[in-house]
C-alpha cells in the first residue's frame, strides 16, 4: 500500500481591488488549494474609488481561513503565509495600527489636479527617478497632497498613514505599521536608490517619515500569525508570516519572468507589461515604473487603464443584439485585414497611465470613413490596446532591458483575435501561462523562498509550466510598426482639445461661458 508524501506549502494571500484570493502552493508552483472572497469597490462620487479598511482586513482573515479547510485531511503541512497587496492605497492608521478611514485605492483620481501640477515642475523628472514612482493620481503621494489641500483636518490628525500592505500585516501579525520595500517602492514617497523614504516627498506631502511604516526586505518574516488569528483558520500558533511584495511584481514571479530577458504580460480589464532588471532604474524620458520585488530584482514596465473592458463598452455602445456577443464581435473583427482599413483607435476611455500617465485623456476614433463597419470598429479598439502595450515595450527596451520572450496571462488571451494582435504588436511570441492566480502565487513562491525551501528565484523561470504559443502575423506587425508613431503624434495633438473639451459644461445649459 503506497503512502503519501508531506507537502510542504505556503499560503500566498493576495489583498486586490475588489477581492482577496489565497492559494495554497508548493515550492514546484502547484497550487493544492484556492478561495477567493470578493468585496465592494465603493465610488461615493466621481473620480473617488474606496475600500472598507476592516472589510478588506476580515476578508483576509476568511480567505486564509477557507484555503486551510480545504487542506484538512491532506497530510500537507503549512510552513507559512506570504502577502502580496495591491499597490497605491492610502490610508491614515492610529498609533496601535488600527484603520481610522477607508482606503483610497490606486483607481482614485481626485489628486488629478495635484499630479498635474507636479509634472509641470521643473523637479518632477528628477522626482519620478528617484522614486521610480509615475507622478500620477494614483501614487500616495498625489493623495497626500490632495488630502493636505481638501481635508487639512484629517492630515493633521493623523497618526500614521500607510496602504494595503500595512492594513494585511495588521490583520495577521501584532507588529508596529510595516511595509515591505516592494510596495514602498510603490508609493512615490521612497527613494529606491538610497533605500530611504525620499526628504523631498516627504515634504510635498507634508508628512514626517515617524508618520509612515517601517520599511522591510519582502523576504523578512515579520512575526507569528496572532494567536487568535491562528485558531480562528486553524493553523498552528507560531506560523511565520512573511511580509512579501507588491501584486505586479509577484505576477512577474508567478509566470516565471524574474530572469533579464522575460517580460510578463497581462492583458483582462485592464493590462500591464513588466520586465525584470538587477537593478533599480526607468528610462530617460520617465514613461515607465520601477519596483523592488527583492533587493536586486527590480521590476520596471507600465500598466494600462484600458484593456478588454474596452471592448465591453463597444458592444453596449454600438447597441449589438444579444445574439452578438463579445465572440462574435471578435470574429468579424478577424475579417477585417490589420490595421482595419486606415482606422486608428486611441482606446482612453479611463483616461491612461503608460506610457502618458495622464488621466485627461480621452478616447477617439481616427480616420473613419464611411466603409468602416462594426468589424472595422472592433478591431481598431483591440490594436490600439496592443499598440499601448507596445508602446511600453518599446520604453522597458530603452532602460536597457532586452526582451526576448514574454510570458503573457489574462481573460483575453482566450481570443485568438487578441493573442495574434498583441503578438504581432510586441512582434515576439507570447507564452501563455495557465494561471489566474499568478500574483498569489508568486506570493506563495517568494514565501518558500524566504523559508529556504526554494533557491534563487531565477528558478522559478524553469519551474512554470507554459501552454499555447502564439507567433506574430509578420504583416499585421509590419503594419502596426508603421501605426504606432501616429499614435505617439495623435496624443499630443489632440491633448488640447481633450482638455477644452472637459472645460465645456457637463450639462446643456443653452449658454457656454
Amino acid at each position: 500500500m503506497g503512502t503519501t508524501s508531506v507537502v510542504h506549502l505556503v499560503i500566498g494571500i493576495d489583498g486586490g481591488t475588489t477581492g482577496t484570493k489565497a492559494v495554497a502552493a508548493g515550492a514546484d508552483t502547484t497550487v493544492h488549494a484556492s478561495a477567493e472572497v470578493s468585496y465592494t469597490l465603493h465610488i461615493p462620487e466621481p473620480r473617488r474609488a474606496e475600500l472598507d479598511a476592516e472589510e478588506l482586513q476580515r476578508a483576509t482573515v476568511e480567505a486564509l481561513g477557507h484555503v486551510v479547510r480545504q487542506l484538512e485531511g491532506s497530510g500537507h503541512q503549512v510552513a507559512g503565509v506570504c502577502l502580496s497587496a495591491a499597490m497605491h492605497g492610502l490610508l491614515p492608521f492610529g498609533e496601535d495600527s488600527t484603520p481610522q478611514g477607508p482606503v483610497v485605492t490606486w483607481a482614485d483620481t481626485r489628486a488629478d489636479d495635484e499630479a498635474r501640477r507636479l509634472r509641470a515642475d521643473p523637479s518632477a523628472g528628477d522626482l519620478h527617478a528617484r522614486t521610480g514612482t509615475p507622478l500620477h493620481p494614483m501614487s500616495p503621494l498625489t493623495k497626500l497632497m490632495w488630502t493636505a489641500a481638501h481635508d487639512p483636518e484629517l492630515h493633521r490628525s493623523a497618526s500614521r498613514w500607510g496602504g494595503v500592505k500595512e492594513l494585511l500585516i495588521a490583520a495577521l501579525v501584532d507588529a508596529d505599521l510595516t511595509i515591505d520595500l516592494s510596495c514602498a517602492s510603490a508609493t512615490g514617497l521612497y527613494d529606491i536608490h538610497q533605500g530611504r523614504w525620499d526628504p523631498e516627498a516627504l515634504e510635498r506631502a507634508g508628512v514626517a517619515e515617524a508618520q509612515l511604516a517601517r520599511v522591510v526586505p519582502t523576504t523578512e518574516i515579520v512575526g507569528p500569525l496572532r494567536p487568535d488569528i491562528a485558531r480562528a483558520v486553524g493553523l498552528p500558533e507560531g506560523t511565520p508570516v512573511i511580509a512579501g511584495a507588491s501584486d505586479g511584481t509577484l505576477a512577474n514571479l508567478g509566470v516565471g519572468a524574474v530572469v533579464e530577458g522575460y517580460a510578463a504580460l497581462s492583458v483582462g480589464t485592464s493590462g500591464a507589461l513588466r520586465a525584470v532588471r538587477r537593478t533599480p532604474g526607468i528610462d530617460q524620458a520617465g514613461r515607465l515604473f520601477c519596483y523592488a520585488l527583492t533587493e536586486d530584482k527590480w521590476v520596471v514596465g507600465g500598466a494600462v487603464s484600458n484593456g478588454a473592458s474596452v471592448l465591453d463598452w463597444l458592444s453596449v455602445a454600438l447597441g449589438a443584439p444579444p445574439e452578438h456577443d463579445i465572440g462574435t464581435l471578435l470574429a468579424e473583427a478577424e475579417r477585417v485585414p490589420p490595421g482595419s482599413a486606415g482606422l486608428l483607435a486611441l482606446p482612453y476611455l479611463l483616461g491612461e497611465r503608460a506610457p502618458w500617465w495622464r488621466s485627461g485623456l480621452h478616447g477617439a476614433y481616427i480616420g473613419l470613413r464611411r466603409d468602416h463597419g462594426r468589424g472595422h470598429l472592433v478591431r481598431a479598439v483591440v490594436e490600439g490596446v496592443a499598440q499601448q502595450l507596445a508602446l511600453i515595450l518599446t520604453a522597458v527596451e530603452d532602460a536597457g532591458v532586452e526582451v526576448t520572450e514574454i510570458r503573457a496571462t489574462g481573460g483575453a488571451l482566450a481570443s485568438s483575435l487578441w493573442s495574434t494582435v498583441l503578438s504581432s504588436a510586441l512582434e515576439m511570441p507570447l507564452r501563455q501561462a495557465p494561471s489566474s492566480e499568478g500574483t498569489a502565487v508568486g506570493a506563495a513562491l517568494l514565501g518558500h523562498h524566504a523559508l529556504g525551501e526554494l533557491g534563487d528565484l531565477d528558478e522559478v523561470a524553469e519551474i512554470v509550466t507554459l501552454e499555447r504559443e502564439t507567433a506574430p502575423d509578420p504583416r499585421a506587425a509590419e503594419m502596426y510598426r508603421v501605426m504606432r508613431p501616429l499614435i505617439e503624434r495623435a496624443v499630443a495633438g489632440l491633448d488640447e482639445i481633450f482638455a477644452a473639451l472637459d472645460a465645456l459644461p457637463s450639462e446643456s445649459t443653452g449658454e457656454v461661458s
